[in-house]
């Protein structure tokens, strides 16, 4: 909560919280008026939504992104070009950026505002309501680097509640496209101008209707044998272009494109309770992007933006992250024992921390077997957290059996324990 704003004021709002919490829902229980008030993350500096207890309401889409949200956007985007210079030896040409419009709801569109920062244009507001009006496109000397030309891979939610974000967007994409600049400079008016099969779309996401990109649940089947089936389900998943022109439009063969010809791409974590282990979200959406560039010959840059903390900004590989938060929760001690503390849900949280590192093991390059032992040997190779699984939640602890065991049957573990076996089979002779 440092540099939102005066921490004894703060803490004022949340020791209102409760009690604001318990007169609102007496207030709707009476049929009676609630004030209403707006919906964020107070960890992102969101301090307009304390006291709690009104009757949310998300955003205003007109006001995406911010004034504050670009500020950290740019900044990100900057450190995400630093980084690329500094692992390649090269500004990164073409990237393609993974929006939420959960994310975007909570921060106020950092993520929207990297796009812009990326490609060199500012979005400009309306003085009087803080409303994005429109953009205004930087000149070079401004950006001080060459522009980007980015693409859009945004989640059903982002496409139902930001319309005219993604009109804007696109409307700043043809403008840049437009530009008479080099095509050192301005690779994506090179791109549109000198390609018979580039139509200029930049967002693409799922059909209209649908959902999500389909790859946890393919894994989760078993119905694959390799790698490319899992990335043409993804492709498959964002075969849609959204634009001023374009809604829902099929654009199967401009989406695998871009996917094709990216440099990099960048998921924005927002929230500090999250991690990549955490959720199969995040599995499904940088991995599956990983396993649809292998699956058409590209191995891109795969980066992780962390930008928890608003003041800094930071930028690791997806292959940092992974092992960062394996290391740091997943097979720490002091989580595992946290998680034994609550039993079932205990159990079902360790599980997921497996299932979601199998699913990068089996969609990326950015783990190594010896990863495998690490969790191993922290959950099922530990006799206490063991027997805490099985009668806590065999359920789980037989999942993560199967999972341990498809990991070697895959080829992605080679397991230094002679025990593995005889534990593995253990678990499934406990499950039945």
């Amino acid at each position: 909560m440092s540099g939102v704003g005066d921490t004894a004021a703060i803490e004022q709002l949340l020791d209102s919280c409760g009690e604001a919490e318990m007169r609102g829902l007496l207030t709707a229980l009476d049929g009676e008026f609630v004030a209403p008030g707006p919906a964020g993350a107070p960890a992102r500096g969101r301090t307009d939504v304390l006291p709690t207890g009104r009757n949310l309401f998300s955003i205003d889409p007109r006001a995406i992104p911010t004034r504050t949200a670009w500020e950290i956007g740019r900044r990100t985007a900057e450190e995400m070009l630093t980084r690329h210079i500094q692992d390649h030896g090269e500004w990164p040409k073409r990237v393609v950026l993974d929006i939420w419009g959960s994310a975007t709801m909570r921060t106020g569109g950092d993520d929207l505002a990297q796009a812009f920062a990326l490609m060199g244009v500012r979005p400009r507001w309306d003085a009087g309501s803080n409303r994005v009006a429109g953009f205004d496109i930087l000149p070079l000397a401004a950006v001080t680097r060459p522009r980007v030309d980015v693409t859009l891979r945004i989640s059903g939610l982002f496409r139902d509640v930001f319309p005219s974000q993604i009109a804007l967007f696109d409307a700043a994409v043809r403008a840049v496209a437009a530009l008479e600049e080099s095509p050192e400079d301005n690779p994506l008016a090179a791109s549109v101008r000198t390609s018979d099969g580039d139509t200029g779309m930049r967002v693409f996401g799922a059909a209209p209707g649908q959902y999500g990109v389909g790859v946890s649940r393919l894994l989760n089947s078993g119905d694959w044998k390799e790698r490319n089936a899992l990335g043409t389900a993804y492709l498959d998943a964002t075969s849609h272009a959204y634009g001023v022109d374009a809604e829902g439009v099929p654009a199967a063969p401009e989406f695998r494109d871009r996917v094709a010809q990216a440099d990099a791409f960048v998921h924005v974590q927002d929230l500090a309770d999250q991690d990549v282990l955490g959720a199969d979200a995040f599995a499904e959406h940088e991995g599956g992007f990983a396993a649809a560039a292998a699956s058409l010959g590209n191995h891109p840059a795969l980066y992780h933006a962390d930008t928890t903390t608003p003041e800094t900004s930071k930028i690791r590989t997806l292959r940092e992250e992974v092992a960062r938060v394996l290391r740091a929760r997943a097979t720490n001690p002091r989580w595992l024992a946290g998680q034994m503390r609550h039993g079932y849900r205990g159990a079902a949280e360790i599980a997921e921390s497996v299932d979601n590192f199998f699913a990068y093991a089996a969609l990326t390059d950015v783990t190594e077997s010896r990863q495998f032992d690490l969790l191993f040997d922290a959950t099922l190779g530990d006799e206490r957290v063991r027997e805490f699984l099985t009668q806590a939640n065999l359920a789980a602890a037989r999942g993560m059996a199967e999972k341990f065991g498809e990991a070697i049957r895959l080829g992605l573990w080679t397991t230094r324990r002679n025990s593995t076996s005889t534990i593995l089979a253990s678990m499934q002779a406990a499950a039945e």
